[in-house]
């Protein structure tokens, strides 16, 4: 790259800059797959995504993202202005997404320190054939329209100003927001991005590349440029408009005598006016005007000194009026890793809270603890204010991981000649970033396995006499501080007897058992086990049986769950159930055997005394309890986990009636301590992995118990 750029600071810029914008284009392209062709505001928004991320890239000195995006820019300015009627909209769609494609790619060998050595000349030459295609076999459009742009990039900045008749003169002045961070880089962005018009460039400051301080007189001044070019008002104004860090652009087109007095010749002097306001306070602001600039004579107003601003793209010009502006929301970028620091912090602060509160010497007799009982509460009050702050800096809605999901579909859809639709409910659902993270590949395996698997070709679906299409249904909810995210499709159903069949030729059924025996659910999950496949041929999506295994083992890492319902003919749904957050939770603390274990308190139903007369023993030395009509089986935790003093009688101790998946067990312990928030900590590596145990937390008193997971207790 150049030198002379802070290409760190300027690197972190680009990267998130483009990456919400290679977003915000994913969305608008997918959300008008279905349509006929794109609309005029989406035209125009892509068309400026592109120019943004092609003038970016150039600067980065990024030659295959720049030379993609340019082409692709190439051809939403034919689309913009040309208007052509016979444009094949689902093969643009897969162009576009093809771009976004490559340019992600590349980012991400950014962010990675790799290489950016994709090559976009395969890209490029589809994009130029489809460019022909739409303009007609000549190359040019059969109706008179305009001809593509062509832009090509001059090799130096500044050309010699020689104006010819065609040649306009602007004075241009632009404010950025306060708290727009490299004021000074999105100002240089907005050079690049003129050069290529330009016949002649001056902007102050000037260096606002090697002087990093420039940011702030950008920011307290704005950014002012002379610009002589051979082009419209309206070109000028759609190459730099206001924007994501742009709060206003005036661009006064003024004359070459003005030009040419630069930054010193009255660039100030204009008169903003509104049509709305009466001949008086017009009249009223000239005068203010004048008497400012004394003994300066006075001279008559040009129309190069009004302001004329465009109140949107495409519509009527007016003279605008100054309208106080809304207050902007505030936003900053923060690294996750700072936030995963200041949440372990958090935590920290949780434990520390709670080895003072439950401190030994505050159980001195005849200690008075009203004024720290006072201070007490209010420290946990605080701490739990902090908790909820930070749980909320870290919350993030679905909808990014959703669209994901919308892209998926379309590709696969596509690649399998079936015509699915696809619909997101609740994508607002906010969850833990890290959540979030753990649920992407299990989603995407759900989502394929719906296409795939679960919605029948079209062929079928007409034979069957389903007239509607096939419908993919993403949806998500909260419920009890759990987020229940589900993947329905109306297609055939899971085949429960072709699921038995391949379990017994796999040998998974117990001989002694008959088919019969087995209900629905049962049998559902026996596709979730690793090899189990009940496709033949393996294809690019599916067959090889890690599908679905990869989705249980990723969600029973975040202490969720998977739920199957499907109904022959009709259609399947999974359902997963996974905790808001990972970090704090409220815990059940019990012991057993002189050891402390937590469990979640979500997933304990109540507490129970038992009578000796309640319990069932088998000869096998399995156990059950009877309760209220109800058998359940019984674990007695001090037994599973080989534990020295346990209580053996039930009656000298407590039983938990745990639910997970609809199964109910009594979890027998010596004792109840208490509830408490733990902090949950991983299970350090050098430690082999136990079967029902999820992590471990610090106490109160500054020992460590351990956290039990249901599911892999129960299962």
């Amino acid at each position: 790259m150049a030198e002379g750029f802070n290409t760190e600071d300027m690197l972190d810029m680009y990267l998130f800059e483009n990456g919400q914008l290679l977003e915000q284009l994913q969305d608008t392209v997918l959300e008008q797959k279905d349509a006929d062709c794109f609309d005029e505001d989406s035209i125009n928004e892509i068309f400026r995504t592109m120019h943004t991320i092609k003038g970016s890239s150039g600067i980065m000195m990024f030659d295959n993202i720049t030379a993609v995006s340019h082409k692709l820019e190439d051809v939403f300015f034919f689309l913009r202005e040309s208007h052509p009627d016979n444009v094949p909209h689902l093969e643009l769609v897969e162009h576009v997404l093809h771009v976004e494609d490559f340019i992600s790619n590349e980012m991400e060998k950014i962010r990675n320190g790799d290489p950016v050595d994709g090559d976009s000349s395969g890209i490029i030459v589809e994009l130029d054939k489809f460019l022909k295609k739409i303009k007609g076999e000549d190359g040019a459009s059969g109706t008179g329209e305009k001809p593509v742009k062509e832009e090509e990039g001059p090799k130096q900045f500044y050309i010699a100003p020689v104006a010819t008749s065609d040649s306009h003169f602007y004075k241009i002045h632009i404010t950025f927001y306060s708290d727009t961070e490299m004021a000074n880089i999105h100002a240089y962005k907005t050079v690049y991005a003129l050069k290529e018009i330009a016949e002649d460039l001056l902007y102050t400051p000037e260096n606002i590349i090697s002087d990093e301080s420039s940011s702030e007189a950008i920011l307290k001044d704005g950014f002012r440029m002379l610009l002589q070019a051979q082009a419209e008002p309206d070109e000028v104004r759609s190459i730099i408009s206001e924007g994501y860090s742009v709060e206003k652009v005036d661009v006064t087109e003024c004359t070459a005598q003005e030009y040419a007095h630069g930054f010193s010749g009255g660039d100030d002097g204009g008169v903003q006016i509104d049509l709305d306001s009466s001949v008086e306070v017009i009249e009223a602001r000239v005068q203010d005007t004048a008497d400012a600039k004394k003994p300066a004579e006075k001279a008559a107003i040009a129309p190069g000194d009004f302001v004329i601003r465009n109140k949107e793209p495409g519509k009527q010009r007016k003279l605008a009026k100054d309208k106080p502006k809304a207050e902007k929301a505030s936003f900053i970028s923060v690294n996750v890793s700072k936030m995963n620091q200041l949440m372990e912090l958090i935590g920290e602060l949780v434990i520390s809270e709670s080895v003072v509160l439950q401190s030994s010497d505050l159980k001195v007799p005849g200690l008075n603890l009203d004024n720290f009982n006072k201070a007490a509460a209010q420290l946990s009050k605080i701490s739990t204010d902090l908790q909820n702050v930070i749980m909320s800096m870290r919350m993030v809605p679905l909808t990014n991981t959703f669209q994901k999901m919308n892209r998926i579909v379309f590709d696969v859809s596509r690649k399998l000649g079936k015509d699915i639709e696809f619909e997101m409910v609740g994508d607002t659902t906010e969850v833990d970033k890290n959540i979030i993270e753990h649920i992407s590949d299990p989603l995407m395996h759900l989502v394929r396995n719906a296409v795939d698997h679960g919605i029948e070709p079209n062929e079928e679906r007409a034979a069957s006499g389903k007239r509607d299409k096939g419908k993919v249904t993403l949806s998500a909810k909260t419920e009890a501080g759990k987020v229940w995210i589900c993947v329905e499709d109306n297609g055939g159903g899971l085949d429960r007897e072709k699921i038995l069949a391949k379990a017994k030729k796999q040998g998974i059924l117990d001989e002694t058992r008959p088919d019969y025996s087995y209900t629905d659910k049962e049998v559902y999950q026996f596709i979730t086990l690793p090899g189990f496949s009940t496709n033949e041929q393996v294809t690019e999506y599916s067959g090889r049986g890690v599908g679905m295994d990869v989705v249980v083992r990723n969600i029973q890492e975040i202490g969720g769950m998977l739920d199957i319902e499907s109904t022959p003919g009709q259609g399947s749904m999974m359902s997963l159930k996974i905790p808001l957050t990972l970090a704090i939770i409220d815990g059940i603390v019990m012991e057993t055997g002189g050891s402390s274990f937590v469990m979640e308190s979500g997933v304990i139903k109540e507490f129970v005394r038992v009578r000796e007369d309640m319990m069932i023993h088998e000869p096998n030395g399995e156990e059950y309890v009877m309760m209220r009509g109800e058998c359940y089986s019984v674990i007695r935790l001090g037994e599973r986990y080989n534990l020295q003093g346990c209580q053996k009688s039930v009656e000298d101790g407590m039983m938990a009636i745990v639910e997970v998946e609809d199964k109910r067990v009594g979890l027998f312990v010596d004792m109840l301590v208490g509830k408490q928030e733990i902090v949950v900590k991983p299970i350090p590596s050098y430690i082999k992995k136990v079967k029902g145990l999820s992590g471990c937390t610090q106490l109160g008193d500054g020992s460590i118990a351990l956290i039990l997971d249901p599911g892999g207790l129960i299962g």
